[in-house]
């Protein structure tokens, strides 16, 4: 794979307690390390006008000024310093760059997974939350638009994505698809939202009970996301690709493996296989530093021809019962 990084977006300083810290990046590249056929390329930030595209400007100029003021606590959760602001719109023009590579012709191999960080799938259009500043998928998507018609963002993160959801919610050639953890933060990504106005039907929120393993989660992927997104029949498929389901992730009570996370991304690759897709991939969260080194390499190894571990066991009832009624309300048949 062809990996998106900059030592640039170390430089956000988030202190010493906080998860989201750069020694998520340095994780990261130390598991790569051990693997082949890994490229990095640094690509440029993004610039303010790409920002403005999904952000408010004067949330954007809101930004910048509480960067350059020396920073601070935007609220408990999302800290920024200085350095903060160029982070964040270098991670936004990562994002971008993993849409472009992949609309240029990037597969196998060559897939494009970019890793920056601030995240962003919590960045509201007007609003940073959970450590999100600039919603770097958003960015991307948006910026997509202007080679192709519509774009399907598929978010694994164990959170659900509101900011992103918000971004889009009433449009329809922005196509976000959330696999979640019910009822954690932040407490959005109901089953029912499903999208308002031109854009009603083009969001589907999938919130698993806590505890759902890898055999819940390909199961979901199998009859809900491929199908309704297979429908939707976008032209590229961008993955929000947080690893904090893992099951010994710090800060969340799912049960997915790293082998897991290799079967979700099979089931992605060969969806956009089947699509004649370009896909590429955005990192969001994940908070154990060993978990989220092994989730990157897993993608990593999956397109350099690796298959993992079959998942054990079946779904359980609660969660046949949700992929029942999202089939129902997203009129997928029998």
């Amino acid at each position: 794979m062809k990996f998106g990084y900059s030592d640039t977006c170390l430089e956000h300083d988030t202190g010493g307690r906080h998860p989201e810290t750069p020694d998520r990046l340095r994780a990261i590249k130390r598991g790569l390390k051990r693997k082949h056929g890994v490229e990095y390329v640094e690509a440029e930030p993004a610039n303010v006008a790409t920002i403005e595209a999904v952000h408010d400007p004067e949330y954007v100029d809101e930004i910048r000024e509480f960067c350059a003021s020396g920073g601070g606590n935007w609220d408990p959760d999302t800290v920024a310093v200085e350095e903060t602001w160029d982070a964040a719109v270098q991670s936004a023009g990562l994002a971008q760059w993993a849409a472009e590579a992949a609309l240029d012709g990037a597969s196998g191999r060559d897939t494009p997974f970019s890793l920056g960080r601030p995240p962003g799938h919590h960045a509201l259009s007007d609003d940073a939350m959970g450590f999100c500043f600039f919603n770097n998928a958003a960015v991307a998507a948006q910026a997509a638009l202007d080679r192709v018609e519509r774009v399907a963002i598929i978010d694994w993160d164990v959170h659900h994505g509101n900011g992103t959801q918000e971004i889009f919610e009433e449009r329809d050639d922005i196509f976000y698809a959330s696999i979640h953890e019910a009822d954690l933060y932040p407490g959005t990504g109901a089953p029912e939202e499903i999208g308002t106005g031109e854009g009603e039907g083009a969001t589907c929120n999938v919130p698993l009970p806590a505890g759902t393993d890898d055999a819940g989660y390909c199961y979901v992927l199998d009859e809900v996301l491929d199908p309704v997104i297979e429908r939707y029949d976008p032209e590229l498929l961008l993955v929000s690709a947080g690893f904090d389901a893992h099951r010994h992730d710090p800060i969340s009570r799912m049960r997915v493996s790293t082998d897991g996370f290799g079967h979700l991304t099979i089931a992605l690759r060969d969806l956009a296989d089947a699509l004649d897709a370009p896909i590429a991939f955005v990192l969001e969260g994940g908070y154990g530093l060993d978990t989220l080194s092994e989730g990157v390499s897993m993608v990593h190894e999956v397109f350099d021809g690796h298959t993992p571990v079959e998942p054990d066991g079946e779904p359980d009832e609660a969660v046949e019962t949700l992929v029942s009624a999202l089939r129902d309300r997203h009129a997928l048949g029998s």
